[in-house]
């Protein structure tokens, strides 16, 4: 049994190195995203798009970050969650979006980055419209059934 467990071990490791250099990579593009000001330019030039959709402007920063950074998106939910408190409107839109939407740039790099998979284009494109469809019926959901 512990010769197995060595076996396994040695194989995750292996694994790790693989997907490592792809989440740096990821990491610090998040960074430099967040860094740079480009996070508040874009969620000011979102935010028209957002009402009219019927979604609150206050969880497009959300919306942005939940596709790329798990940690970023939760960062950005507590903010959210301080600000406005859980029981609001606000509040219930991004628990509702941060439980049904994926983080669909670490999941393709980690999966890809294992499975040495180099074409990702309908992928993304495909990931990206399921979270995008994850945001509006957040909102959507939320003002139908609680408010």
């Amino acid at each position: 049994m512990f010769d197995v467990f060595i076996e396994g071990a040695k194989e995750g490791f292996g694994t790790a190195a693989t997907v490592l250099p792809a989440l740096i990579g990821l990491m610090t593009a998040i960074g430099m995203f967040k860094a740079s000001g480009a996070l508040d330019m874009l969620t000011a030039a979102l935010r028209p798009v957002a009402s009219l959709a019927q979604v609150p402007p206050e969880v497009v920063p959300l919306a942005i970050v939940r596709p790329i950074s798990g940690s970023g998106a939760l960062a950005v939910f507590q903010d959210i969650l301080k600000t406005y408190g859980p029981d609001s409107l606000i509040g219930q839109v991004a628990s509702v979006m941060q439980g049904s939407t994926e983080t669909t740039f670490y999941t393709i790099a980690v999966y890809y980055g294992v499975t040495k998979v180099s074409r990702t284009r309908h992928t993304l494109v495909s990931s990206l419209t399921g979270d995008l469809t994850g945001f509006l019926m957040s909102a959507l959901t939320v003002q139908l059934m609680l408010h």
